[in-house]
C-alpha cells in the first residue's frame, strides 16, 4: 500500500510509516521517519521540534518547493543516513535543475538552531539551496542565522557549541554562498565534495568559534572565495580549533579576487594544524589576516603547491600573509610539482566553476604528493562521537598529500 498524506499549517507532520515507497508533502512542524526510497515535497518552511528527531533513510528525495523556497528549521535532531548506492538527495524539481539556476537560490537551507544536539548528514546531496531572506522568512523571525533580512543563506548553518555535527561522504552543490558555516560543536567533515557553489561570495566550510573540528579528505572545486575560512570570531567557549589534513583543494578563489579570496584563510587567533593538503592552481597558499592572525600554537606542514601559471606559483611564496610550513612541496616555477592526477586537466581555466563527475583526483604513479604525508599527529574524534547510538570517527591520516591516493 502507498501512503500519500499531506500536512498543512503548523500542524506535526510525523512522517513515520511502514512501507518502503511512502511518499508525502510536508509544511510546519515534523518529526518521525522518512522511509527508504520514499520523495517527500516540501511546500513551505518545516520544523523539527526540540527535543525530537527526524531520521531520513537511504534514498530519500528531498523536493523543495522553488516559490515558497523552504527552510528546513532543525531545533531537534536531524539523522540523513544514505548509502552510496542510495544517497538522500535535498533538491528541486527536475525542470529547475538549469544552467540559470546554477547558482541555486532556489530554496533556503538546513538551518540547526543552538538546541540542536546532534545532526548526521552522511551519503547526502545538498543542492540550488541558498535563497535569500526576507522579512517573511522563519529564520528572520526566529533570529536563526544572522537573523535579518537580505542574507544569503548557507546550505547548512549549525550553532550548538555543545552538540555534535557529522558531515560524511556528502555533495554540496549549486549554491549561493557559503555551503556551510558552523558557529559550534565537536564537528567531523570527511570526504566530501563542494563544487559549483559561491555566484558572488562564499566558502565551502565557514568555522567560527565554539568549533572542535576534524577535517579530511574533502574535495573542494572553485569555491568562490574560499575553501575553508577558519576563525575564532564570535566570542564562544571553547576557542575554535580546526585540524584540517588530506584535503585537495583546486581552483578556488579566483572568482573572487578580493584579499579574502584564495584557499584556506585563518584569522581571528583561530587554532589550527594543517597537514597533508594539495593545493592545484588556487589563489594563494593558505593565508592569514594580518590585523588579526591565528593562534601562535597552530601548526602547518606537509602540504604540496602546485600553479600551472607562473602567476599562481608566485602567490604561492612565503610572505608575511602567506603561511610556510614544514616539509611543504612547494616550488617557485609554473609546473613544478605537478601532482599527476588521473583525468583531470591541470590547464583548466581558474575561473571555471562547472565540475565534471569524470574527473579523477587519484594520484597516477609517479606523483610528488605520494609518500609526503606526515600521520604522527593527533585528531580531535578519532575515538569517534557518537550520534544516534552509532559512532563516527574522523579517517586516519594518509602517508600521501590531498584527498585521494592512487586507484
Amino acid at each position: 500500500m502507498v501512503l500519500a498524506v499531506s500536512y498543512t499549517g503548523c500542524k506535526k507532520a510525523n512522517i513515520d510509516v511502514d512501507t518502503d515507497s511512502a511518499n508525502g508533502s510536508a509544511i510546519g512542524e515534523i518529526s518521525g521517519v522518512w522511509k527508504r526510497g520514499s520523495v517527500q515535497h516540501i511546500t513551505g518552511d518545516i520544523i523539527i521540534p526540540e527535543g525530537q528527531s527526524l531520521t531520513i533513510e537511504e534514498g530519500v528525495t528531498v523536493i523543495m518547493d522553488t516559490e515558497a523556497k523552504p527552510e528546513i528549521i532543525v531545533k531537534g535532531n536531524l539523522y540523513a543516513e544514505g548509502t552510496a548506492a542510495f544517497p538522500i538527495k535535498f533538491t528541486v524539481d527536475e525542470s529547475k535543475r538549469t544552467e540559470e539556476n546554477k547558482f541555486g537560490r532556489l530554496w533556503g537551507g538546513i538551518l540547526a538552531a543552538p538546541s540542536c544536539t546532534e545532526l548526521l548528514l552522511n551519503y547526502t546531496i545538498i543542492e540550488y539551496a541558498g535563497a535569500t531572506t526576507s522579512d517573511a522568512s522563519t529564520s528572520v523571525k526566529q533570529k536563526l542565522y544572522k537573523g535579518k533580512a537580505g542574507e544569503n543563506l548557507p546550505a547548512l548553518w549549525f550553532a550548538n557549541v555543545n552538540g555534535k555535527l557529522v558531515v560524511t561522504n556528502s555533495i554540496f552543490r549549486n549554491l549561493q554562498e557559503d555551503c556551510t558555516y558552523i558557529e559550534g560543536g565537536k564537528i567531523i567533515f570527511a570526504n566530501n565534495k563542494f563544487y559549483t557553489t559561491g555566484l558572488t561570495g562564499g566558502e565551502a566550510i565557514n568555522f567560527k568559534s565554539g568549533c572542535l573540528a576534524d577535517v579530511a579528505y574533502n574535495l573542494v572545486y572553485s569555491t568562490n572565495t574560499n575553501a575553508l575560512k577558519l576563525s575564532n570570531s564570535g566570542d564562544r567557549t571553547p576557542q575554535a580549533y580546526i585540524i584540517a589534513y588530506n584535503n585537495t583543494l583546486v581552483n578556488t578563489g579566483w572568482r573572487r579576487p578580493t584579499a579574502k579570496g584564495g584557499s584556506i584563510w585563518v584569522e581571528a587567533t583561530v587554532r589550527v594544524s594543517i597537514f597533508n593538503n594539495l593545493f592545484a592552481n588556487t589563489r594563494f597558499g593558505i593565508k592569514r589576516d594580518t590585523k588579526g592572525p591565528e593562534d601562535s600554537r597552530s601548526l602547518f606542514g606537509n602540504n604540496l603547491y602546485y600553479g600551472y601559471s607562473q602567476t599562481t606559483a608566485n602567490q604561492f611564496q612565503p610572505s608575511t600573509e602567506i603561511i610556510a610550513g614544514t616539509n611543504d612541496v612547494i616550488g617557485k616555477n609554473a609546473g613544478d610539482n605537478d601532482p599527476k592526477f588521473v583525468s583531470y586537466p591541470v590547464n583548466t581555466d581558474v575561473n571555471n566553476a562547472t565540475f565534471n563527475t569524470a574527473w579523477d583526483f587519484h594520484l597516477l604513479a609517479g606523483s610528488p604528493a605520494l609518500g609526503k604525508g606526515k600521520t604522527d599527529f593527533t585528531r580531535h574524534h578519532a575515538a569517534g562521537l557518537v550520534l544516534n547510538g552509532i559512532t563516527y570517527t574522523s579517517p586516519a591520516p594518509s602517508t600521501y598529500i590531498g584527498a585521494y591516493g592512487t586507484n
